[in-house]
């Protein structure tokens, strides 16, 4: 059994704070209520389909500590609940979610980004990303940008090659832009990895690496909503700006991988409950919600 380190905290969250993904359908609103377990989030437990989803902490797209666990976590849950699957959703650390997906151990990674052709799996020597795993077709996302320290310039100017060599932070396993990928890939960057968004934030501000990259507003939330001390918060935030122009907008997809049994099928309920979702609304009801969510135990 897979264990999720926080799980004692989500069980006493949960005791009170019943887990419920609802959205519409021909105008009823259906709520499906989910249990948690040492082995992950449980919904629709009488349908004998079956897949499990591994994704990550992402204030404020996605988390356990988010209200309803953020409006990716509805979306995800309420698309394949909706086709009739039971869904069991896990949280893990981004590069062992990534891990977890491509060797099959589990079926589906969320939120992804776009992943090109050429991107090398860390997990299995000699193999594309895209071998492994399936992109779903797209659903809202958000930007991605260079953060860099306030009172220092910058060599971006809008052009990636003007950073050769320098020395760049990054989450590790996680895609940001093609161009950007290709270039890192190729080692035309002084990388240095981070095991998340929070931690990338603090080398920034050690001035440990000159830019980081990432989705402003997740890194800026992750920040705020720490247990860092306030003024190391306050510091951190002053002290970091959007790089300019932002390198572009990523759209978020579902990953699934191909050793899952039927994975085929898999993908054509996903992007049939996407467009379905779009089509009717549903998709920006579930993240208005999501943004006016409010949980009084959230931090």
């Amino acid at each position: 059994m897979l264990f999720i380190a926080s799980v004692s905290t989500a069980l006493a969250e949960e005791s009170f704070h019943p887990l419920t993904v609802s959205y519409v359908e021909n105008g009823e609103t259906i709520k499906v209520k989910g249990t948690v377990t040492a082995d992950g989030y449980h919904f629709n437990s009488q349908s004998k389909k079956t897949i499990s989803l591994a994704t990550l902490q992402w204030p404020p797209y996605i988390g356990e500590s988010l209200c309803n666990k953020g409006w990716v976590f509805q979306h995800a849950v309420a698309l394949l609940v909706r086709k009739g699957y039971r869904v069991n959703v896990h949280f893990f650390p981004w590069a062992r979610a990534v891990r977890l997906v491509e060797l099959g151990v589990m079926d589906i990674l969320f939120p992804e980004y776009f992943i090109e052709n050429t991107a090398p799996s860390d997990n299995i020597k000699g193999k594309r990303r895209r071998e492994l795993l399936e992109l779903s077709d797209p659903y809202p996302g958000g930007e991605i940008s260079f953060l860099k320290r306030k009172a220092e310039q910058d060599n971006y100017q809008g052009n990636l090659e003007n950073l050769i060599g320098e020395k760049i932070g990054v989450v590790r396993g996680y895609q940001n832009t093609p161009e950007f990928d290709a270039m890192m890939d190729a080692g035309l960057f002084d990388i240095s990895e981070s095991v998340d968004d929070l931690q990338l934030m603090k080398m920034l501000a050690a001035k440990r690496v000159n830019l980081i990259i990432g989705d402003p507003l997740v890194l800026r939330y992750t920040v705020e909503h720490s247990k860092l001390p306030e003024q190391d918060k306050a510091f951190i935030l002053q002290e970091t700006a959007n790089v300019l122009p932002s390198l572009q907008y990523n759209h978020l997809y579902f990953a699934v991988s191909k050793k899952s049994k039927n994975w085929q099928q898999l993908l054509t309920d996903l992007n049939q409950g996407i467009a379905a979702f779009a089509q009717s609304g549903e998709t920006s009801r579930i993240i208005k919600n999501g943004e006016n969510c409010f949980n009084p135990n959230q931090f």
